[in-house]
């Protein structure tokens, strides 16, 4: 048991120079499902994408360490219980649940994330952390993982031809990708897009942890 819970902080430094693959692919590989993925560095991505993420997801992630502290203590404040949560995840946080743990929401995974995501902004710079997430986080739902995957299903199109707009509705479905559309969005996509793309274009603050190769 002690070496199983060992083994993310392990891994973690190695995702430095290796491309690693989520508990959701590994599960679909494991049950015969279809797995899509093609690896794209954040250089190679249109640049409006990574901020417009940010502006989405996590609108301090160039400033906490992997826990939005403040973020937190608000959403567990207006719930009930931590099932009730939503929100308050940071990228650092989604990605070490897409890498080393398990959907859904309980206090025993919590317990888990938030350790483990302060050490993934310890050994990983801020650029890669991302660089991870956005190859890892699903975008379709039909096995459909990265940015890649996820540009080519709904525009026909690579990850560095995105538009703005384009960029703003994939951030928008992030939250859930099998029951929302970039491809054939709706009225709350296209409102949300509008929104997280305004709110991109106004700070320049967004990316600065991003400047790099």
């Amino acid at each position: 048991m002690a070496a199983f819970l060992l083994l993310p902080y392990l891994l973690a430094p190695l995702y430095r120079v290796i491309d690693p693959v989520s508990t959701p692919m590994m599960a679909r590989w494991l049950t015969g499902k279809r797995v899509e993925r093609t690896v794209v560095p954040l250089s190679q991505m249109a640049p409006a994408l990574p901020r417009t993420v940010i502006a989405s997801e996590d609108g301090r992630f160039c400033r906490h360490r992997g826990i939005d502290w403040a973020e937190l203590r608000v959403v567990i404040e207006e719930a009930d219980d931590l099932s009730e949560a939503r929100g308050g995840s940071t990228i650092t946080q989604q990605a070490v649940k897409n890498l080393f743990l398990w959907p859904g929401r309980s206090y025993a995974r919590k317990a888990l994330e938030i350790p483990l995501a302060l050490w993934v902004e310890l050994v990983l710079p801020k650029r890669r952390i991302l660089e991870i997430y956005l190859n890892v986080a699903e975008w379709g739902p039909n096995g459909e993982f990265g940015i890649e995957a996820g540009a080519r299903r709904a525009f026909n199109k690579s990850a560095r031809q995105l538009s703005a707009g384009e960029a703003a509705l994939l951030a928008a479905v992030l939250p859930n990708p099998k029951r929302r559309s970039a491809r054939q969005p709706g009225p709350a996509v296209r409102r949300i897009a509008g929104i997280v793309q305004g709110r991109a274009a106004r700070v320049a603050s967004l990316d600065t942890c991003l400047r790099g190769p």
